[in-house]
């Protein structure tokens, strides 16, 4: 592989908005600035308030969506460092772990309330608006929202962004209409009926064709490709095919996390016990033919469920190691950009045991009827939220989001966007305390809206 030049690392180290910042022996790298500025924005410090998979204020011992970003960012890194020793002519493609921190600490900052019922519940309220999706939200947030700049969010470098990016075509190219009557009442609002587009908005073609045009024609019209799912026929709309090396070590971190830690959490919390494991994993890989793997997970359910919290942790920390180690770098020659080149992935015995464990946590978790109570009542609270605002929003948005509502409006630049931006900023409780003020039978004490944002 070749070095890459400092023509293509300058083009990559590039923001939208030209800085000059002369701050004093400030001798910072490029990502090392935009870790920084991801981790003091309001957006990150509101993921502690935001569900994860067990509702927030249910316990205060499991993860929020904060808790599961930084254990991302943790095993991002551990990977990274795993590639840069296996693969040394990759060092200066791999060569900034804040860089993938950077990645990995800001992939779910643009999940709203409520989880997945906040998400369904937005997109169908945006469904004539350019849909509502938490991994397109997020990139608007770091790109447009966060005031960090006046108008281009926390103007990050390109390559963070391209490492966002974790569906990289629009909306538009990738809906299906389904033609679904609308329904007659809330309350009726079935989540598999109105899947989510997973993809970025249309509203942002600017920021994402500046941070597409580092490519070339051909690679641009690869990248954005997209089929229908093989995987999922449940879902209708088409899928995007690629994503950059930075953003592929952030997804296997993410799904890591998500199918390790939460197992542990539902394994503390007497959801998923020995005999569930027994039948739902070690019955499923029995046909695996990695030796170290087979025989940790035959073995590794007594520490996994043992009541002496070191043993449970030490089997917790075997099972990233296994993952975090087993991963390995793809080539794909269609590409010519060694970014869309490159792509971490999981040895095939590995990805279909963190499948398997994935498949765990949403029988056993997800999908518990607690859960899915607290899911629904989310996804009430977010779209009666969503029709009040939207049925008069010069009176009844706070006084910045009515003014962008109000730009927004004589630029008829989708206001309706403006109104899904500020709900889906929201944390859990300020939704739930919003939506008492507005519909419950009691009167409250008066929210400071501005202040949440």
């Amino acid at each position: 592989m070749s070095e890459t030049t400092t023509q293509q690392d300058n083009i990559w180290h590039h923001r939208l908005l030209g800085e000059d910042k002369q701050r004093r022996n400030d001798h910072r790298s490029p990502f090392q600035r935009d870790r920084a500025r991801i981790l003091h924005s309001a957006a990150f410090r509101r993921l502690q308030a935001k569900t994860q998979v067990l509702g927030v204020g249910m316990n205060d011992f499991y993860r929020t969506r904060l808790t599961h970003s930084l254990e991302v960012s943790q095993i991002g890194t551990g990977i990274t460092a795993q590639l840069r020793r296996k693969y040394p002519e990759f060092k200066p493609l791999l060569n900034s772990m804040s860089l993938i921190e950077s990645i990995c600490l800001a992939h779910d900052i643009g999940h709203p309330p409520f989880g997945h019922g906040g998400e369904v519940a937005l997109n169908y309220m945006m469904r004539h608006h350019g849909g509502f999706e938490g991994n397109g939200q997020t990139f608007r947030i770091l790109s447009r929202l966060e005031p960090y700049t006046p108008s281009w969010g926390m103007n990050l470098t390109r390559r963070t962004l391209l490492g966002i990016m974790k569906y990289p075509a629009m909306h538009s190219q990738l809906f299906i209409n389904l033609n679904r009557p609308d329904i007659a009442n809330h309350r009726q609002l079935k989540p598999s009926d109105w899947p989510p587009v997973k993809g970025l908005f249309d509203d942002d073609l600017p920021i994402i064709d500046w941070v597409l045009s580092a490519l070339s024609d051909n690679d641009r019209q690869l990248f954005i490709s997209s089929e229908q799912s093989s995987v999922n026929t449940q879902y209708p709309h088409l899928k995007t095919r690629f994503k950059s090396l930075d953003c592929s070590i952030m997804e296997l971190a993410d799904d890591i996390a998500y199918a390790v830690h939460d197992l542990e959490d539902a394994i503390v919390m007497g959801i998923v016990n020995q005999r569930q494991w027994q039948h739902d994993v070690v019955d499923q890989l029995h046909s695996i033919e990695d030796q170290w793997l087979k025989s940790e997970i035959a073995n590794i359910g007594e520490k996994l469920f043992s009541h002496e919290h070191h043993l449970r942790k030490d089997a917790i920390g075997t099972l990233v190691n296994g993952f975090v180690t087993a991963i390995s770098i793809k080539t794909n020659d269609d590409f010519e950009a060694e970014l869309l080149k490159y792509n971490a992935e999981l040895q095939a015995d590995f990805a279909l045991t963190l499948h398997v464990l994935k498949q765990l946590v949403f029988k056993y978790v997800i999908r518990k009827p607690e859960i899915q109570m607290l899911e629904y009542k989310g996804q009430q609270i977010i779209m009666e939220l969503f029709e009040a605002f939207a049925s008069d929003p010069e009176r009844l948005l706070p006084l910045n989001t009515r003014e962008r509502w109000l730009i927004a409006t004589a630029e008829q630049t989708n206001p309706m966007r403006v109104i899904a931006d500020y709900i889906s900023g929201m944390t859990d409780e300020f939704a739930g305390r919003l939506h008492q003020q507005l519909f419950g039978s009691k009167t409250a004490g008066i929210l400071d809206l501005n202040n949440e944002h």
